[in-house]
């Protein structure tokens, strides 16, 4: 019997080597409970927790700072400004504002208060020093933005010596927003919006005809229905309704069709780039509360080349100007609309499927 046993030759074969996986099985530790397993289980979700916790953090301290940071640095940088009073007054006068605050004003004179006042109308100034019989006075275009016609405002009674300077708004702002306010914060959910649109129609639809449906479709009732609330039914726009309702429809265009154009050629990537480019960068830069001319330079007129800031741009000139000074903003957004749907015509990704 034990040389039957000890012998490996006459040992009857079993399937598999069963000996040797019996003695290995044999030699591993157990774990009848499963407890080794949970908690392996347990550490990689801790750790994709953490890793996400901290991903937001710094997501958050990225936005803070950027939604922040224009605020923060908010001055007057070659504000277009016009001085009306004859030659040599108005170089003593061009040369006054110029001395108080070095390169924060771009001054252009004109013959009389006429031409000053056809400067503000056509967006191409912003304010007005006109000095008259009586004595000086400023005229301001409070719709081109409350903000630098209250700081151009401060700036004249500074100059006016202690005495107070009558001011005359040429193109106020709508009796229903005299501050603006409405208009601004009104501007923000219609970019919202129009970026989730994009990601929606790419992420929920599968056929290119059927996502360019799904964009122009959107774009149309967004700038109906966006007009109406916003001129209506909360008396943030003036002007025509009509024009109105074509910016705002072109604005939505030229996101949801950018946003779903870059998440159809490029993938989750592609949508992230386009939220990146539109909300992240975009919107802060869109000086849709206060002027281009504020903000730190380049970064103003970087804004101006994104939707956002195009399109509070062209929104401000057919609300209060009859479409002046918006020529650049139609072809800005134009052009972002027209990319979009050619990346949704040749973009052939499938999000969300």
């Amino acid at each position: 019997m034990s040389s039957y046993l000890d012998s490996g030759a006459d040992r009857p074969p079993l399937v598999g080597d069963q000996w040797g996986s019996g003695a290995a099985a044999l030699a591993r530790p157990t774990d009848p409970t499963g407890e080794n397993d949970r908690d392996g289980r347990s550490g990689r979700a801790v750790g994709r927790a953490v890793g996400l916790a901290a991903l937001i953090v710094g997501l958050q301290v990225l936005l803070v700072a950027l939604f922040a940071w224009p605020a923060l640095n908010t001055a007057p940088r070659d504000l277009p400004v016009v001085v009306a009073a004859p030659v040599p007054v108005a170089a003593q006068l061009a040369d006054r504002l110029k001395t108080a605050r070095p390169g924060a004003f771009k001054v252009t004179t004109v013959t009389d208060e006429a031409a000053a006042a056809e400067a503000l109308r056509t967006r191409a100034a912003y304010a007005a020093f006109v000095v008259r019989s009586q004595g000086p006075a400023l005229l301001v275009a409070s719709a081109a933005s409350p903000v630098v016609a209250q700081l151009l405002t401060q700036q004249a009674q500074a100059l006016g010596g202690g005495s107070p300077i009558p001011v005359v708004d040429v193109v106020p702002t709508d009796p229903d927003d005299p501050r603006g306010a409405g208009f601004a914060a009104g501007f923000l959910p219609l970019v919202l919006t129009s970026m989730a649109a994009g990601i929606l129609v790419v992420a929920a639809v599968r056929l290119r005809r059927a996502r360019l449906i799904g964009v122009l479709v959107y774009a149309i009732g967004a700038g109906l229905a966006g007009a109406a609330a916003l001129q209506y039914w909360l008396g943030a726009l003036s002007g025509s309704y009509p024009a109105n309702a074509a910016v705002i429809g072109l604005l939505a265009l030229a996101i949801s069709g950018a946003v779903a154009g870059l998440g159809a050629l490029l993938g989750p990537a592609g949508i992230a780039l386009g939220a990146l480019v539109v909300f992240l960068v975009g919107n802060p830069l869109s000086a849709v509360g206060s002027a281009p001319e504020l903000l730190p330079q380049p970064w103003g007129a970087v804004g101006q080349l994104l939707p956002p800031g195009a399109g509070a741009t062209l929104l401000r000139s057919t609300a209060y100007f009859d479409g002046a000074g918006g020529t650049a903003a139609l072809w800005t957004l134009a052009g972002w609309a027209l990319a979009g749907l050619l990346l949704l015509t040749v973009g052939r990704r499938r999000i969300g499927h």
